[in-house]
């Protein structure tokens, strides 16, 4: 979850800020809109009413916070939902030590553990073990939080001068410096193009290799503002936003883990179970849509409105179409929370076949199979014009039979 910063706010888009990170620090706490937060882990969660009223009618039982930073969201479940207990999982231990502490008050009722979110169905087996029982939810919130973008010293922001290093995981050997002074011209240019810096990405990318090597995030600010071109310095925002972002989800490597974390979610879910996404920048919530639409249409590859015919089974339902965007309110109250995005899907009870039926208009869009060969696919798709051509064929046979047999009548 991500939290709210009393400090200067950067761009959204830079880091996706998510203002759910929650938590209370050793250090003390004080009660903060319901929640108990500490002076070094503060939080607001971002559309905390949402996410509980979401998580309402899952059957009781586990709902998996995978982001749960300092426990701002999961404490919130915890005291509207007497139903459910929450595993926490965050890759930072500092999260994990806050978020401890925020959820010490609900007893067994929760855990935490310190572990990488792709490791969900290992972590839902072992909490799950003695009771051998599916998950009734899943909660992502994706992206870095405020506490470590407010901590100059994990070096996140690029409005403070650290270490670059941006991990999340401290453990992990993998830091920004060594993507900045380590990796050949051709990979970094395809990284920065990648987050939206195209025009300018081989610029500023040999900019930094003639500067090499940068140590500190104030080295890289000022060779990334020096390499583009004043006139669009002037407009954009920050200069170096899309660098520190890109060098972010290098170094987390958070899209490569996204799409495979969100599977194993979906395969957890109990019937009626629950899996809730927070996304912050738009490769996040691509993959989000993608995974939910492919799920919610079982892969199916028949075209739109025709009725299915290559035995797709949707495993689950969208809870609503498209994003839900926090409020107006919250975001004057919290401007990080701004390029939130918030998707839901309800794991549904298998079919034994879609052969010939409809899609349900819940089940919106469609996404190719990525087991199904491309001839199939057009195959299939042919099969399904087909079909209704001979529906329609057969329709019009009826109405003509139906409206000779009333001529004959008239005659007669």
């Amino acid at each position: 979850m991500r939290s709210l910063s009393t400090g200067a706010v950067e761009d959204p888009y830079s880091a996706r800020f998510h203002l759910c990170r929650s938590g209370r620090h050793p250090d003390g706490a004080q009660p903060v809109e319901g929640l108990r937060m500490s002076q070094g882990f503060a939080h607001t969660p971002v559309m905390v009413d949402d996410v509980v009223s979401l998580f309402g009618p899952v059957p009781a039982g586990l709902v998996v916070d995978a982001t749960v930073g300092g426990g701002g969201h999961a404490a919130a479940l915890l005291r509207a939902h007497p139903h459910l207990e929450i595993l926490g999982i965050d890759r930072d231990v500092e999260a994990v030590a806050a978020a401890r502490a925020t959820l010490a008050p609900f007893g067994d009722r929760a855990r935490v553990v310190h572990a990488p979110f792709d490791r969900l169905i290992e972590l839902v087996a072992e909490a799950l073990a003695s009771r051998d029982e599916p998950a009734s939810g899943v909660l992502f919130d994706l992206g870095v939080s405020s506490p470590q973008l407010d901590r100059a010293e994990r070096g996140f922001s690029y409005r403070a001068d650290a270490p670059l290093d941006m991990r999340m995981d401290r453990s992990q050997p993998l830091t920004a410096a060594s993507v900045v002074n380590s990796w050949p011209e051709d990979e970094l240019v395809e990284l920065l193009a990648a987050n939206g810096e195209g025009r300018f990405a081989r610029r500023i990318v040999k900019a930094i290799i003639e500067a090499r090597p940068l140590l500190t995030t104030m080295q890289l600010v000022e060779v990334v503002r020096a390499a583009i071109p004043a006139p669009a310095r002037r407009t954009g925002g920050h200069p170096a936003k899309r660098v520190f972002q890109a060098l972010r989800l290098a170094v987390n490597d958070e899209l490569a883990l996204l799409g495979p974390a969100l599977d194993q979610a979906l395969s957890l879910l109990a019937p009626g179970g629950r899996c809730v996404v927070l996304a912050y920048h738009s490769g996040e919530d691509r993959i989000v849509k993608d995974r939910f639409r492919s799920a919610a249409t079982g892969g199916c590859s028949c075209p739109p409105g025709l009725p299915c015919v290559c035995g797709a089974r949707p495993s689950v339902r969208l809870v609503f179409r498209g994003a839900r965007r926090p409020s107006p309110a919250e975001v004057s109250a919290n401007p990080r929370a701004e390029s939130a995005r918030l998707r839901a899907v309800e794991r549904v009870t298998p079919r034994a076949s879609t052969n010939g039926e409809p899609r349900s208009a819940t089940l919106v869009g469609t996404m190719p199979s990525p087991t199904v060969p491309r001839a199939v696919s057009r195959a299939v798709s042919a099969a399904a014009i087909a079909a209704l051509a001979a529906q329609e064929a057969a329709a019009t046979e009826g109405e003509a039979a139906a409206k000779a047999k009333a001529l004959r009548g008239k005659a007669a």
